[in-house]
């Protein structure tokens, strides 16, 4: 794994790039999302096809690719922020250039599918990333949103993600993490999801309690719950299950994570709910079961 490097800050006013990774945009909700970045500063450019469709992708795996190594190579551009998750960003990993990517040193900012691009970023490229929110959303990003990409682009400390301590203490160690679905997924791949001496963070959206435990027993059978220092939980949302009552999504990570001795924190304000606040992907923090919080100790971005 090559030795992690820290993107370049990104300054009020500057130029961002628009991706589409992974499934198609909805225009209205896109242009909504671009004119709230607008309003916080920055400048925001888009390609032509950004709005392509191919089945349920924002186009072919080649334009998606093309779009994201477009942008890392673009000057004036100085990061990007991704459109939607949902699927495919499986399938342009492979026609990305690892050493252009960590060169460019640009952030790049979203979650869900766009788990698979951080992860890629961070063992592949090398880089850091932003775990944040995208521009297609159904409604606006609010204001606490906004301040917490905008401060984490331009590396101001943030203040501490909070939820609800579960015990286990206190730890440091590296940031890393996203959709539970995609960490699994990230197994037995070049980007296999590092968890030696990390705080794993992870949140998840329309998984049935029984597949969250499947999805966490298959990390812990690979030895990644073992291996992690503590474990943070974001918006676990619409994971019910109308046939059955119990367990909740809630009581099976309780009794899984439960058994590490390690600090957990859920209910932490990240994933597909908001507030989604923005942290960044590989640098060290802090998770702290007594007060319930996860801080992050240093920049994702060198100024």
């Amino acid at each position: 794994m090559p030795r992690l490097r820290k993107a370049r800050a990104v300054a009020a006013g500057a130029r961002l790039g628009v991706i589409a990774p992974a499934f198609a945009a909805d225009p209205d909700r896109l242009d909504a999302g671009i004119e709230t970045l607008r309003g916080a500063g920055y400048v925001l450019t888009r390609r032509d096809d950004v709005l392509a469709r191919e089945g349920y992708l924002a186009g072919c795996d080649e334009r998606r690719a093309g779009e994201f190594m477009g942008f890392v190579d673009d000057r004036e551009v100085s990061g990007m922020v991704c459109v939607r998750g949902g699927y495919g960003c499986h399938r342009i990993v492979r026609h990305l250039d690892a050493t252009r990517v960590r060169e460019a040193r640009k952030p790049l900012v979203g979650f869900s599918d766009v788990t698979t691009l951080l992860l890629w970023q961070r063992r592949v490229a090398g880089l850091v990333g932003f775990h944040g929110p995208v521009l297609e959303r159904e409604e606006p990003l609010g204001p606490e949103e906004v301040a917490s990409l905008v401060g984490a682009l331009a590396g101001e400390r943030p203040p501490p993600l909070r939820g609800e301590g579960q015990g286990g203490g206190r730890a440091e160690g590296r940031l890393v993490g996203g959709s539970l679905t995609l960490l699994a997924a990230s197994l037995g791949t070049p980007w296999e999801v590092d968890t030696r001496g990390a705080i794993l963070l992870f949140e998840e959206i329309g998984e049935r309690p029984y597949a969250l435990d499947r999805l966490l027993q298959q990390l812990a059978c690979s030895g990644k719950l073992d291996a992690a220092v503590g474990f943070g939980v974001g918006h676990l949302v619409g994971c019910t299950d109308p046939k059955r009552d119990a367990p909740t999504a809630e009581q099976v990570v309780l009794e899984i994570l439960g058994g590490y001795d390690v600090p957990l924190v859920t209910g932490l304000p990240f994933g597909h709910r908001r507030p989604n606040l923005t942290w960044p992907v590989g640098v060290r923090g802090a998770i702290d079961a007594d007060r319930g919080e996860v801080q992050v100790l240093e920049s994702g971005v060198v100024r």
